[in-house]
């Protein structure tokens, strides 16, 4: 069969809505555009109804109870309001606030934000494999931390946090844990009471669900967490986050949410076989090949490879017929390496050549094979180019190698 182009390869910045959601999604669309907040008649009762059936499918998706889930815009509006919905509610216990250097901008910024206001923030570093340290994570809790705020997996390279252990540590001291669950909700089993989480932040277009929707899980007993609102209003959504509820976004959610339940065993296992396959061809007829982050706790779904000696940009431009990206779709309008790579230690080098392939629903077999061909061939093509590449393989080690200054 002949293979569409361009192919994507770049689930993890979004994904595709699925048919069966927008399907889900078309009558509050049309004719039942009531307002969910209208209880007077039965337009609004439609819309409310809907919200709630939704309410119910991501909370089954979480093993969290439906009145626990607040919607918002999106994940980075659910980041926002978990972090500083929490450092104002919890203000007088404290002003301590401990995440991860590799957290996604939508933390990293709400937390620079956070320190401008007076609050102390612990970015804890990860190892060469992407992971945070416990004992690390143990020691940097005093008595005025408030929230530890870690993702559940990483963006760029997949990597799956120790989040039953982090929820463990922080039960036991006392301290909220809050989970961007962004990339791992519908991919993994996520579950809130196992995990101890006390917030979890989950977005509709990274499920094959529409854009501009999101949900945070708010924990409603032991303990029981409150948060201070972003946005005030007609104290929609608990008081928490007001404003008209985006129903037929909302009923794309949950529909998302329920097909993620009922498929996601069988879809990790065939994604992961592919990635797999992408990975052993690419390792085999390449050298100098490296995979940032560690394979062993990883989405199934994600490839993120450094190719030595081949320029990052001139790569893409070579694979221009299929859609992948260096770094993340949310910084990559800057030439800067990754700042994810360069926490794991990467040298510039390798966090320049780097690329994240990221599988998903839509994608064949037919197109894995495509995709690892191309990639060879550029990459063959663009290493015959290189000098550094050929004084490589007759030996020299380039290390030592001392550059004359112009």
């Amino acid at each position: 069969m002949a293979i569409k182009l361009p192919i994507y390869m770049d689930y993890h910045a979004t994904t595709p809505l699925d048919p069966r959601v927008l399907d889900a999604m078309m009558p509050y669309l049309t004719t039942k555009f009531g307002n969910a907040a209208s209880r007077n008649h039965s337009f609004g009762w439609e819309a409310e109804e809907a919200v709630e059936t939704a309410r119910k499918q991501i909370a089954d998706l979480i093993g969290a109870n439906a009145k626990e889930i607040i919607f918002t815009s999106g994940a980075t509006e659910s980041n926002n309001l978990a972090l500083k919905g929490v450092a104002e509610m919890y203000a007088e216990r404290g002003n301590h606030i401990i995440t991860a250097a590799t957290e996604h901008k939508a933390i990293l910024d709400t937390c620079k934000r956070l320190e401008k206001h007076g609050c102390r923030v612990t970015y804890l570093p990860v190892t060469a494999s992407g992971l945070i340290d416990l004992d690390m994570l143990r020691e940097s809790i005093t008595d005025k931390t408030i929230l530890v705020s870690i993702m559940y997996a990483n963006n760029e390279i997949g990597v799956i946090q120790p989040v039953a252990e982090i929820g463990k540590i922080c039960k036991q001291k006392g301290v909220l844990f809050h989970c961007d669950g962004v990339q791992a909700v519908g991919k993994v089993p996520v579950n809130v009471i196992q995990d101890n989480i006390d917030l979890l932040s989950l977005s509709g277009h990274k499920i094959y669900g529409p854009k501009g929707v999101g949900a945070l899980y708010v924990r409603r007993r032991n303990p029981r967490v409150q948060v201070t609102a972003l946005m005030d209003g007609g104290g929609h959504e608990r008081g928490m986050r007001s404003g008209t509820l985006n129903v037929p976004g909302i009923a794309g959610l949950g529909e998302a949410c329920a097909l993620c339940r009922k498929e996601m065993a069988e879809e990790s296992a065939r994604l992961g076989a592919l990635r797999d396959k992408l990975k052993d061809r690419l390792a085999a007829s390449l050298d100098e090949v490296y995979i940032n982050g560690t394979m062993e706790s990883r989405l199934p779904n994600n490839l993120n490879i450094s190719f030595a000696f081949v320029e990052g940009e001139s790569l893409l431009m070579g694979i221009n017929d299929i859609a992948v990206s260096s770094g993340s779709a949310c910084t990559s309008a800057t030439l800067e390496p990754s700042y994810v790579l360069k926490a794991l230690g990467a040298g510039d080098d390798i966090a320049h050549s780097s690329i994240r392939f990221g599988l998903g629903r839509f994608t064949t077999e037919e197109e894995v094979d495509y995709v690892a061909d191309k990639v060879i061939d550029v990459v063959r093509k663009l290493r015959e180019l290189s000098p550094l590449y050929e004084m490589f393989k007759e030996g020299v080690d380039l290390s030592k190698v001392q550059w004359a200054a112009h």
